[in-house]
């Protein structure tokens, strides 16, 4: 039986949400892409900018929390829709930050947006789009130069065969400082579908953006040996790499809902099980999710006003030039939601789904929709509870459920999936799933002493790295004015010392520390005390426990950064 996809009577389909501009906080539609870029060009052109424009990042810009709080209560007006763009003036590599003011209603004239707001913006560089990422690919792989080493240093005559990753740089060279450049990993294939990382090469071309062209090649004394071992994950080469037929012993498991998801869906609002959330969706951060609540005696006691994925990075670990510039920050050099994956039923998601599209935009400013971006089902998540009374021979057991919100994005050889969870009991849960491959570099093909990594095949090494996640969390607790009154407490387990009010030994207590300053709160997870943080809400009391209503942070167990 195939899993199903959301259809329920009367709602709108995945392509009408990519259109709906109902609420403030709804995406930008391609139209208002377009919309907002045209408006850039005209006012680009009126205050002199010569040459072309090349747009970067094209996204709402939310409206501050105090407008959209007042709008919700009916207090004010609907906040004004407005753009944020990001755009690019090559050659001459001046970088521009506007604020456009989207004309309302269905008769607006594109003539009626202007731009709010008009900053050139020195000393940093937007993200790498994927439109850079293949405009630098492009270029090195129509240098002179790089077909001329590929030919003598590695015999290789056919370019199609050759693989550019495209990374952006950290640690800059001081003499290429200021330049819009990326940096580029060669890798060959043997054929179209082969797995370019089982053979990597020594170039690592520097490329300048803005000028088009290649500005240095970093690469070994002497070439090393491509790798000629075959490892693939290709469907139809893998059981040649493993020696083994795909597995043909498992049976099928079908989920199904016959009487459809317990969800509903309100434009982008979702409704399940006491949980309310809308979701957004920005080339930068992906997936975003506003105004969580949960529904209780007839009002949405807010949660969460805003969470998102702020910032991720991998820095890697191998102090060998130019392998010192390897990191990657990968929210903010090439965007979740720019690369994120256009999900497949069955596979990707299995249910009963609902798809949401995701809108960026290209480097002319047009509007891109990526069909299928973010994913929704519920699932079945084990047991909630049980207990059994051993007296009367009776068992009570609750299984537990969970809604899933999830999207995948696609960082050349990493990709990222992200997983929203919210459950029956109120418990939100964030899980990163890292999967595809490792990015590899080349050494001799007897080397086994890799103190910075690992070899994973004759002449391939994976560098030692990490993977740092960092979330950017507004909390609303029980707080319809946004969180403005939230206190958060740092809670510890510890064990009193012998004496008059431990005798025996056995005592511990947990303890709560009020984190009152930026300062004071920068603090790290302490498995051994059973460190988590309450955000707490002074002003509504917990008529059990006489204590403010609250949400507990617990973090996982993790290495913190290395570097």
């Amino acid at each position: 039986m195939e899993p199903a996809v959301w259809n329920s009577k009367g709602a709108s389909s995945f392509k009408t949400l990519v259109d709906a501009r109902d609420h403030p906080l709804d995406q930008l539609t391609p139209t208002e892409v377009s919309r907002a870029s045209a408006a850039v060009r005209r006012h680009a052109a009126a205050a002199g900018v010569t040459g072309s424009l090349r747009f970067n990042t094209v996204m709402l810009q939310e409206p501050l929390k105090a407008e959209l709080l007042a709008y919700q209560a009916g207090t004010g007006p609907k906040p004004e829709r407005r753009a944020l763009v990001w755009v690019l003036n090559p050659p001459k590599g001046g970088f521009f930050e506007a604020v456009v003011c989207l004309a309302d209603g269905a008769g607006a004239a594109d003539l009626e947006d202007a731009v709010c707001g008009w900053t050139q913006i020195e000393g940093v560089q937007p993200t790498t789009t994927p439109d850079d990422c293949t405009l630098a690919e492009h270029i090195i792989m129509a240098d002179p130069r790089i077909r001329q080493l590929l030919a003598t240093r590695y015999g290789i005559s056919d370019p199609d065969l050759v693989v550019f990753d495209p990374w952006s740089l950290h640690g800059t060279p001081e003499q290429y400082k200021g330049r819009r450049l990326m940096q580029g990993y060669l890798y060959v294939r043997s054929c179209k579908e082969d797995n370019e990382y089982a053979h990597p090469l020594d170039l690592c071309p520097l490329v300048d953006l803005n000028l088009g062209k290649v500005i240095h090649v970093d690469m070994y004394d002497e070439p090393a040996r491509t790798p000629p071992t075959m490892v693939n994950y290709h469907s139809a080469l893998a059981p040649a790499t493993t020696g083994q037929a795909w597995r043909a012993d498992l049976q099928p498991i079908n989920i199904t809902q016959p009487q459809g998801p317990s969800f509903s869906i309100e434009g982008n609002l979702v409704k399940w099980q006491k949980w309310h959330i809308r979701i957004g969706f920005n080339g930068r951060e992906g997936l975003v999710l506003h105004q969580v609540g949960w529904q209780e005696a007839g009002r949405v006691r807010p949660v969460l006003h805003r969470a998102s994925l702020s910032e991720m990075t991998v820095p890697y670990g191998d102090p060998n030039y130019p392998y010192i510039r390897k990191c990657a920050m990968d929210c903010g050099d090439y965007g979740m939601g720019f690369v994120a994956n256009s999900l497949q039923l069955g596979c990707d998601c299995l249910g009963h789904i609902k798809y949401f599209d995701g809108v960026v935009n290209n480097a002319q400013g047009e509007g891109v929709v990526i069909p299928k971006a973010v994913c929704l089902h519920e699932e079945d998540a084990g047991m909630l509870w049980k207990h059994t009374d051993t007296r009367l021979g009776h068992v009570e057991v609750r299984r537990n459920r969970r809604l899933v919100i999830s999207m995948v994005s696609t960082f050349a050889n990493y990709e990222y999936g992200m997983f929203w969870y919210f459950y029956l009991d109120g418990t939100i849960q964030l899980e990163m799933k890292l999967t595809g491959i490792l990015s590899t570099s080349v050494t001799d093909l007897a080397n086994r002493d890799v103190p910075f990594g690992i070899a994973i095949a004759p002449g391939v090494v994976a560098s030692n790295h990490q993977h740092l996640f960092c979330m950017r969390i507004d909390p609303a607790v029980d707080d319809d004015q946004g969180g403005r009154g939230l206190v958060v407490a740092e809670v510890n387990a510890e064990p009193l010392p012998w004496g008059p009010e431990n005798p025996h030994g056995n005592a511990f207590r947990v303890t709560e520390t009020p984190l009152l300053s930026v300062h004071q709160a920068m603090r790290m997870a302490k498995p051994k005390v059973g460190r988590a943080w309450k955000i707490k809400n002074p002003a509504v009391v917990n008529p059990i426990t006489g204590q403010p209503v609250s949400f507990k942070l617990i973090p996982q167990t993790n290495c913190p950064m290395l570097m």
